[in-house]
Formats: C-alpha cells, structure tokens, sequence
C-alpha cells in the first residue's frame, strides 16, 4: 500500500490566502484579518510550501492569482466556510431569519462585499437583504422600521456605538483623463438628495471655477460611464472609487470635505441577530480601515 503524506492546512493560511486574492494587496489583506503585512507575506509563502504551488504573480501594482491560485480559491472558499459554519453550529444560539440593511449606493460596492461575505460565513441560515439608495431615503425608511440597519454618510460623525469610518472626498475620473482641464468643468452630481451633492456645488463654486452639471438624475451607472468616457469628473469617498477609474490630483481642482460612516439602527428594541450584525459592521471596518 502506498503511504500517503497528509498535510494538515490551517485555516488562518487559507484566510490569509483569501484576503490577499480579493483585495489584491497585501497591504490591505493585512487590514482585513488583523495582522502585520510581514505575516500575511509568511503565511502566503507556507502555503505556497504546502501545496508546492505559485498562488500570486506580484507586480507593482497588484497582486494577482495564478491558475493554481484560481483553482485554489473556490475551494479555499468552502474550506473556511466549513470551519465557520463548525463554530456556529456549536454555539449557544442558531440564528435565522432575515435583516433588512441599508446601504448608500456609492459605497455598497466597494466596502460591503467583504463583511457580508464574512457574516454569511458565520451566519449561513440569516438572509442579508441589502436596501441601496441615498443616505436620506435610506433614514427615512428606517425611521418607518422598513429596514433594520443603516449606514450612512454624514457630514457628523456618530457616537461610539455608530461611528464607522471618517473619510474625504476626492475627484474621480479616468484613467489618463483630461476631463478634469475642460473649461467649463463638466461635474457628474447624484441625485439631489445625496449627501454629496451640495458639499461638491459648494466647493467648486467657492472656488470659482466655471462648470457644469451632468448625469444629475437616475443611479450610478450613467455617471460610471460618463467618467470612463472622460466626459466628466466626480466626487467620490476616497476608500469608494469605483474600478476603473482614479483619483484626480491637480491643484486647479478644490478640495473637498470629509465625510463620516456611521451606523444607525431601528428606534425599537433590535433583535439579537441584528446587533450582531451591527457588531461585526463594526469590527470589520475597524480592522479593514484601521478606525
């Protein structure tokens, strides 16, 4: 009979793996499973030793899967879902049900996915239903107990219990644009109501550029595209540009102010699933942003 070697892979490697693959940074993974970018690098290198497989091809800018990492993630994936769903089942309490959670268009994208990836984790039986619009509408239904949780942006920051994450805005526009030379200054704004709104009016016309608006009605789709065409600039939260398009740094362009994160839940009493989502919101951005 032919003797086989097992090796045993511990779940922090694979957690470690998963950071990296989904951020593309070693940097930012170390952020997201609280450890030194030092020990994100050793941890991928030992699993690298384990499997005898190259899992990154570094460059400059990003780090990115090689086939072997490609096949590795999907599994990688089911193999801390599993150890997750062990230490939920052998809990005290099996929650389920649905939460109902509110989130600003501008920022589902870009900050959300990790988190909710990680409740499903530790939660598999609770249905995350995500309500996306503007901060205002987003209160409103709360407020009307239609939905559970909220963040929000807001030019205050919350108390402790609600306070997520300070961040500023900043132009957006293509990459290698010259949108942002154009005289008039062709600006995508959102929808009146959101937060953003009047702080970038204000700013630009303290700063007496002449511009325009355009794209002011409808979601984010038509303001992704007019930016990628190099029609226009935006104004977007730092830790939220969206993929594919860049910061604009020139200082013909006015600076604009800081927002912050906070998370707000339902006036009534909230149930215990839901304060353990609000719990986990919080130490997720705590960890991914380092508050």
């Amino acid at each position: 009979m032919t003797n086989v070697l097992h090796r045993d892979i511990d779940v922090g490697l694979l957690r470690a793996f998963i950071a990296v693959a989904e951020t593309g940074s070693m940097t930012t993974a170390a952020n997201m499973v609280s450890l030194t970018q030092s020990a994100v690098s050793q941890r991928i290198k030992r699993l690298e030793d384990i499997l005898n497989l190259k899992l990154f091809d570094r460059t400059v800018e990003a780090m990115h899967l090689t086939p072997g990492g490609e096949r590795l993630l999907s599994r990688a994936y089911k193999l801390v879902a599993g150890n997750d769903q062990l230490v939920a089942d052998m809990a005290d309490a099996d929650f389920s049900g649905e939460i109902k959670l509110g989130v600003p268009h501008d920022i589902v994208a870009s900050m959300m996915p990790p988190t909710l990836r990680l409740f499903k984790r530790v939660y598999p039986h609770v249905l995350v239903t995500l309500v996306s619009d503007t901060s205002q509408v987003l209160y409103t239904k709360l407020c009307a107990q239609k939905i559970d949780l909220v963040l929000m942006t807001e030019t205050k920051r919350g108390n402790q219990e609600q306070f997520l994450l300070t961040d500023r805005l900043v132009w957006v526009g293509a990459k290698y644009g010259e949108a942002y030379k154009e005289r008039p200054l062709c600006v995508a704004l959102a929808q009146e109501n959101c937060a953003f709104r009047d702080s970038t009016v204000d700013a630009l016309n303290k700063a007496g550029i002449n511009w325009r608006a355009i794209c002011q009605d409808g979601g984010l789709e038509p303001v992704f595209a007019t930016l990628k065409a190099d029609i226009a600039i935006a104004a977007f939260l730092s830790n939220a540009v969206p993929d594919g398009l860049v910061i604009v740094k020139n200082k013909d362009l006015p600076a604009l102010p800081e927002f912050h994160i906070n998370l707000r839940m339902r006036p009534d009493s909230p149930s215990p699933i839901v304060l353990k989502l609000a719990q986990l919101i919080q130490d997720d951005f705590s960890k991914r942003y380092r508050v």
